[in-house]
């Protein structure tokens, strides 16, 4: 018999599915197959009474994920939007944040950047996050340790997932959310300036009736070799008004002549967005070796 479920967690090449009636069934895949997300609704065959075989992923709305030359990593499924955790400690890779945006301007999702520990005061933390609050992105300033209010209303009715780099405090927001919940706090190392992983499995929390949230582990990199460059033209906001203006059709606004991305720099294109899109661009079309 074939039963319908929700993938709400995924440890490697097994993975939690809950169906309907609310039963937790682990499952495992046909084959070598793990193109299977938290937040996939699939259909399942049960080999005993708590394990189980997916048999089919169903349509999607929206699928977040990394990719290199080799492989994909999936993050989330039927996400409507990408929560990004910064810190003002460790201090947070811009590199990382920008592939974030990225990848969710790809998949369509809506994005909150939300920037914790605020109540560990960082002039050039809170510098960083005003260019992007500049772009139109909603930001938020945080102390999840302290209250964890300000976050409420963006989770209401959404279906979010959570991704930064180690560190940032997201076990601390999922249990300020979640108090009852068993994820740890991230012990920071100081001396690396960067955090220790607990976060072993992408699971997801029920919120309330209609919201949820994906934790994912902690990242260090974020790989885009699945996007293309058109779309990494667009995904920069800031470049939307230009694209198409340029001199040659085919510009990648690197050093071309007559190119109208490069005529905005310093005026409404910053230095430092150019300079992340000509490495991400530098990166597409790196041969693979």
């Amino acid at each position: 018999m074939i039963l319908n479920g929700l993938v709400v967690a995924a440890f490697g090449k097994r993975y939690e599915v809950e169906l309907e009636d609310k039963r937790r069934i682990s499952c495992v895949t046909r084959g070598k197959k793990t193109d299977i997300a938290s937040g996939d609704q699939v259909e399942i065959a049960l080999t005993d009474h708590r394990e189980g075989v997916i048999e089919r992923t169903l349509a999607r709305k929206t699928l977040l994920y990394r990719s290199n030359a080799y492989k994909s990593k999936l993050l989330a499924a039927n996400v409507t939007q990408i929560i990004i955790v910064l810190a003002t400690q460790p201090s947070f890779y811009e590199a990382l944040l920008n592939r974030c945006l990225v990848a969710a301007e790809e998949a369509g999702i809506k994005i909150l950047i939300v920037l914790n520990k605020c109540d560990l005061k960082n002039d050039e933390a809170l510098e960083k996050l005003n260019l992007y609050t500049a772009l139109g992105y909603t930001t938020l300033p945080l102390s999840a340790n302290q209250d964890i209010a300000p976050l409420l209303p963006f989770l209401t009715g959404e279906q979010s997932v959570m991704v930064g780099q180690s560190g940032m405090g997201k076990s601390t927001i999922i249990n300020a959310l979640l108090p009852n919940e068993t994820a740890r706090t991230q012990e920071m190392s100081v001396a690396l300036d960067s955090g220790k992983h607990t976060t072993t499995a992408t699971r997801l929390y029920y919120l309330d009736q209609h919201s949820s949230l994906i934790d994912s582990p902690g990242l260090q990199e974020f790989g885009l070799n699945h996007i293309s460059q058109q779309a990494l033209e667009q995904a920069f906001v800031e470049f939307r008004p230009y694209l198409g203006h340029c001199r040659f059709n085919n510009c990648r606004h690197i050093h071309e002549p007559d190119c109208a991305i490069l005529s905005q720099v310093n005026l409404t294109i910053s230095a430092n967005r150019l300079a992340q899109y000509q490495l991400l661009t530098e990166e597409l079309h790196r041969p693979i070796s």
